[in-house]
């Protein structure tokens, strides 16, 4: 063996692990940095601590006082609070996540004081537009009044419909009935706004053309035109559309969907009701129909099934006629539903469940209902009262359903209520033939909103709408 031999054995033999274990030598090189050399561990007492669980093993050199701080030195950051716990950002707070609820509840309080210190917006005092509105029907089971997408309003004046373009200002007659007694009684824009539905007192549903004045319908696009849909024989007092699909109700108790893209227009027809339709309205979804009827019965209709004429849920909670429907624009299984003289009360339901979620009694006839896109509430407008709250507007908050404020001390009841395409108008249509607009939605001043335009264009307090 040579000399390199020799000194490379004594190499291995300095560095392999036996001979340092067994060595009386302790030496200062820690040896691999990922791989601690193993003559700085002690394996017959790492073993001992491992395998036994009941000897508290004690070192002159890890005392109690050591081991203490130890603990505290890896739970504890220099600030003395704990490390490597979530607490979310550092801007909301720098407690520990022990202590969320009081958080949220602190987060709450400062939430509703500054709610009550800067209210986002006012309730209007008065109306800002009062349109004279001669030949208003006072007729608490019709639907006279439509705000379609191209800001055009339909209203019914006894025998003659008139649009009333909010954009230029401009009032237009699109036709008048000769006929006496046979007059509109249901109005609804198509969801493209380039039809108008018209339902009559004498069981008549037409489609009108607004933009050509014409009575037709986009069965013309098929190379006929047809004048009339018939199937009822009664007064249509509720229509709704569904894309192609438009559903009327009518006196004679029945419910039907036309579809008014086929020549045989009778997509089905559902008699479930005992009294007259006077409530119809389709989900924001297209998938579920409410309908509402005068003998104090709301029924929740799938699209799917509905040739079956078998229904979802039947509520007969109310005591009155069911006319007030309006499908939540957040929640989509969420219906309000207003009642009659004899029931005076707001419920909603979750159409999912089958279950009524809320039930506020408001002591007055409900005639219309209209959710708030732009925040959490519900405007409700009322008619006859047993006490000083009717003929009011009241604004709900949801889902508490506590009153933020009610107006308009309206002299006779109002008939029908709708919303601007924006979302910021409401026009309430009042049995003294006037129409009111009220600025109760929304922001408190956009300089583009529909109640901005309306204030600036118009100088005097009343205007003719004819």
């Amino acid at each position: 063996m040579d000399q390199s031999d020799k000194l490379r054995l004594l190499q291995s033999y300095w560095y392999s692990p036996r001979r340092l274990h067994d060595s009386p030598t302790r030496y200062d090189f820690p040896g691999d940095r990922f791989l601690p050399n193993r003559s700085l561990m002690d394996l017959d007492r790492a073993h001992t601590l491992l395998t036994n669980k009941t000897t508290d093993f004690k070192s002159s050199k890890c005392n109690e006082v050591y081991q203490q701080k130890l603990i505290e030195s890896r739970s504890l950051n220099s600030e003395g609070k704990r490390i490597m716990v979530f607490r979310g950002s550092s801007k909301s707070s720098t407690k520990s996540i022990r202590f969320v609820d009081e958080l949220r509840q602190e987060m709450a309080a400062i939430s509703d004081n500054k709610s009550k210190q800067a209210p986002y917006r006012s309730i209007p005092k008065a109306e800002m537009i009062v349109f004279d509105a001669p030949g208003l029907m006072d007729e608490y089971y019709v639907n006279i009044m439509s705000w379609g997408k191209n800001n055009v309003l339909a209203v019914g004046l006894g025998p003659t419909l008139y649009l009333w373009n909010s954009v230029d200002q401009r009032t237009h007659k699109l036709f008048h009935v000769r006929e006496e007694d046979n007059w509109p009684t249901s109005i609804t824009w198509s969801e493209e706004t380039q039809t108008l539905a018209v339902g009559y007192t004498c069981s008549n549903l037409q489609l009108w053309d607004a933009e050509s004045s014409k009575l037709v319908s986009s069965l013309f696009l098929y190379s006929f035109t047809i004048r009339s849909l018939q199937g009822h024989s009664g007064r249509i007092a509720s229509t709704a559309w569904n894309g192609h699909i438009l559903t009327s109700g009518s006196r004679d108790k029945s419910i039907i969907n036309h579809d008014i893209r086929a020549r045989n227009h009778l997509a089905s027809c559902i008699k479930k009701h005992s009294d007259e339709v006077c409530g119809l309205k389709w989900s924001n979804e297209g998938d579920r129909l409410a309908s509402g009827g005068s003998e104090k019965q709301l029924y929740i209709w799938e699209a799917s099934k509905m040739s079956s004429s078998k229904f979802l849920h039947r509520f007969t909670d109310h005591c009155a006629a069911v006319k007030a429907l309006a499908w939540c624009p957040y929640q989509h299984n969420v219906l309000a539903s207003g009642g009659g003289w004899n029931d005076r009360c707001i419920r909603i339901w979750n159409t999912q469940k089958g279950i009524c979620i809320h039930s506020i009694e408001t002591k007055a006839q409900i005639s219309g209902l209209e959710w708030n896109r732009h925040h959490k509430e519900i405007l409700s407008s009322h008619g006859y009262s047993t006490g000083e709250d009717q003929n009011k507007l009241c604004l709900w908050k949801y889902p508490s359903m506590t009153k933020v404020g009610e107006f308009g001390n309206h002299e006779p009841r109002i008939i029908n209520l709708c919303q601007s395409p924006d979302g910021v108008t409401v026009v309430s249509a009042v049995a003294d033939e006037t129409l009111r607009f009220w600025d109760v939605f929304g922001p408190p001043t956009t300089g583009t909103s529909m109640a901005s335009d309306l204030q600036g264009l118009f100088s005097s307090r009343n205007s003719l709408i004819r």
